[in-house]
């Protein structure tokens, strides 16, 4: 059976239409009117070999946040609706992701209890990535795919000094995560979980 999914949003603010493969192999279209961002997803589909289309039009004019987020939101959607009743996956991904300077631990859980960490190196100045892109938005996208795909996911950039830096990290490490967990190993029986639903 096809791991696939596509979601439709449409609100004041945004109108989002994107679409998943869970077996794919990388491939994306992705336009949300935000060059960083779209670096960012294409980035996220390259390494956890998930198909994404993604078409974002948002109240940019006001800011990037609305887009951002609900990008976010219309994604764990996806993730979960193609995951179906996550028979056979393995749940679990985790990541160790280096990008020069920094360093970042990133680690999902797919059982359904939504819950986000986020934590970026304490005491130290972050500037906005191109000057508009604050990390703050990095945290808002995962925070918008963590309860709406139901997965615990923690990021910590455990040391770094560029913000773009910092934000690949996450994003890579997440879509090594995503690799890992959403991966179908044929000696599990049902669900992992000793309650047999996730």
């Amino acid at each position: 059976m096809a791991r696939t999914a596509e979601i439709t949003r449409e609100t004041a603010e945004t109108q989002i239409r994107l679409s998943v493969n869970l077996d794919g192999t990388g491939k994306n279209e992705i336009s949300t009117g935000i060059g960083f961002f779209d670096h960012m997803l294409d980035l996220l589909s390259r390494h956890s070999l998930i198909d994404l289309v993604v078409e974002a039009k948002g109240d940019l004019e006001v800011d990037l946040h609305h887009t951002v987020e609900d990008t976010g939101i219309v994604l764990g959607q996806a993730i979960r609706k193609a995951l179906g009743d996550k028979a056979g996956i393995r749940r679990y991904g985790w990541s160790y992701l280096p990008m020069d300077e920094t360093l970042a631990r990133v680690v999902v859980d797919l059982g359904g209890r939504p819950f986000q960490v986020f934590e970026l190196p304490q005491g130290q100045q972050i500037d906005p990535i191109n000057g508009n892109f604050p990390m703050t938005l990095v945290e808002e996208f995962f925070r918008a795919v963590s309860f709406n795909l139901g997965a615990n996911v923690h990021s910590t950039v455990l040391y770094g000094r560029d913000a773009h830096h910092m934000a690949e990290a996450i994003f890579k490490g997440f879509a090594k995560c995503l690799y890992q967990a959403v991966a179908v190993d044929p000696r599990i029986e049902g669900v992992m979980s000793t309650k047999e639903t996730i």
